[in-house]
């Protein structure tokens, strides 16, 4: 890592700081002179005679670049902090060090943004330390604090040894489910905020990723998948980000991997999806992977609960619904692939067609790629599922016509852009009419948009009431979690 993490760490080393506050240039407190800059060491080396073996990581998620500078240093010791990255190793002076941060570039002159005063750095340890928490905070609860860790991990034989570290300042209390399997018995029960799991490690199975739970009051909240673990590694695993936000955002909740030689990187949420009904002519149904019921007795329009599986592909078995959470004997009525599902993501999984007609039936998987920036308008995403129904324009219902035309040309099994059509906060009355023939409106709904929403709206159901459930809209929202749908009919 390239920049404030490196003395950030050495100011917090064991608890030692003298004091932190915002100072000035014109500051009059006395300051030794400062020892030399740290070097970088080799990772394996023990530290320098008198000194400390040192390296920092950042993980803190609105920390902004910054340059550090050391007082009584004319230019900065180091320029512009990455979120999630980690310094090599460094060896470490003893020394006492006042600390200024600046808002990279800078120079001299510039503002200082924080300052940490009367540091006093011990020798002879091996640390890896977290820079933790918000920097804009003032709770003392959430706000910027560094979690020096010395380093003491047990022998590992064939297991990789992992330390885990609960960094995320908005994260309660959490218990760690190693392998996802038992939320209501985790391996590591209860880690609190700002705490780890212990010098020593914990052995982790080696050679193949490995499911990681994360629970909270004896629920899952959320899992990972860990790329394959090396035998005998030393592994830090930062629990990072904001809960808050959603899991594809770059400040998401994620989990940070630091090995020997630096980060390896984000570690996203596993990939979520929701399935929709949305097959004119099929009843409800039971979803199952494998031996795992997804969904159960979902009807059309209906929206099952959130489905999370580790990134990968995967093939759905559909049966008609039957009682019990037991995959049934015999053929699914159909296995449809999801398509590649990658980490951090949520999906829509749309059934779609006809079960005895054409188009056949089949299921199709929308990202939620929505625009999260335009908080003050709304977001639709248009998902064309009806069976029978040609390739259409949809806008504003202006007397016998539309205009303006919002989405032009939609053909069926398509979708509009991923980030969502920007609308402003209103209702609608939005009419549907066959591509390029904008005075000929087949039916009009009306829909309420309101601002932040980000809502896809499924056109479902067939124009021929003979083929099953009739034409309609399924508004479903994905800000609130789990996602809700809701019907829109039309007026006609």
């Amino acid at each position: 890592m390239r920049t404030f993490m490196r003395l950030i760490a050495v100011a917090s080393t064991f608890g030692l700081v003298a004091g932190a506050a915002a100072c000035s240039d014109d500051d009059t407190t006395s300051n030794p002179s400062p020892t030399p800059a740290p070097t970088t060491a080799p990772t394996n080396t023990p530290p320098a005679a008198g000194g400390a073996k040192l390296r920092v990581v950042h993980a803190s998620p609105d920390a902004p670049a910054v340059d550090v500078w050391v007082k009584g240093i004319d230019a900065p010791i180091v320029s512009g902090a990455k979120y999630g990255d980690a310094s090599p190793y460094i060896d470490v002076p003893e020394g006492t060090y006042t600390i200024e941060l600046r808002a990279a570039p800078s120079k001299a002159t510039d503002p200082i943004a924080f300052s940490v005063e009367g540091v006093t750095v011990p020798k002879d340890a091996k640390i890896t330390a977290i820079a933790a928490g918000f920097l804009a905070s003032k709770d003392g609860a959430d706000q910027l604090r560094i979690i020096p860790l010395a380093e003491k991990f047990d022998p590992a034989g064939d297991k990789a040894q992992v330390r885990i570290v609960h960094a995320s300042a908005d994260a309660p209390t959490v218990g760690i489910d190693v392998g996802n399997d038992d939320p209501a018995a985790p391996e590591v029960p209860a880690l609190e905020r700002f705490k780890d799991t212990g010098a020593a490690g914990v052995g982790l199975p080696a050679g193949q990723p490995l499911q990681v739970g994360i629970v909270a009051g004896g629920a899952r909240v959320t899992a990972f998948t860990t790329p394959a673990l090396p035998a005998g590694g030393e592994l830090f695993v930062i629990a990072t980000g904001r809960l808050g936000k959603l899991p594809r955002e770059a400040d998401g909740f994620s989990l940070l991997a630091v090995g020997p030689t630096g980060a390896i990187g984000f570690i996203k949420q596993n990939p979520t999806v929701y399935a929709l009904h949305a097959c004119a002519d099929a009843p409800a149904v039971d979803i199952f992977a494998g031996p795992a019921e997804l969904a159960d007795n979902l009807a059309f329009g209906g929206i099952s609960k959130p489905i999370q599986v580790p990134p990968g592909s995967y093939t759905l078995d559909i049966f008609a619904h039957a009682a019990g959470s037991a995959r049934p004997a015999g053929d699914p009525v159909s296995a449809q692939p999801t398509g590649a599902l990658a980490a951090g993501e949520r999906y829509l999984a749309v059934a779609k067609g006809l079960l005895a007609g054409n188009p056949a039936f089949g299921l199709a998987a929308f990202a939620d790629e929505f625009d999260t920036k335009d908080a003050a308008r709304g977001r639709l995403r248009v998902v064309h599922a009806s069976p029978d129904a040609p390739a259409v324009d949809i806008g504003v219902v202006n007397g016998q016509a539309i205009s303006p035309v919002l989405i032009p040309g939609l053909v069926p099994d398509a979708a509009t852009g991923g980030a969502g059509l920007g609308v402003d906060p209103s209702t609608y009355t939005l009419g549907v009419t066959p591509m390029g023939q904008n005075n000929t409106i087949v039916n009009s709904f009306t829909v309420p948009v309101a601002a932040g929403h980000r809502v896809f709206v499924v056109a479902a159901g067939a124009l021929d009431t003979n083929k099953g459930q009739g034409f309609r809209l399924l508004a479903v929202d994905t800000v609130a979690s789990p996602w809700a749908v809701a019907t829109i009919n039309g007026n006609n």
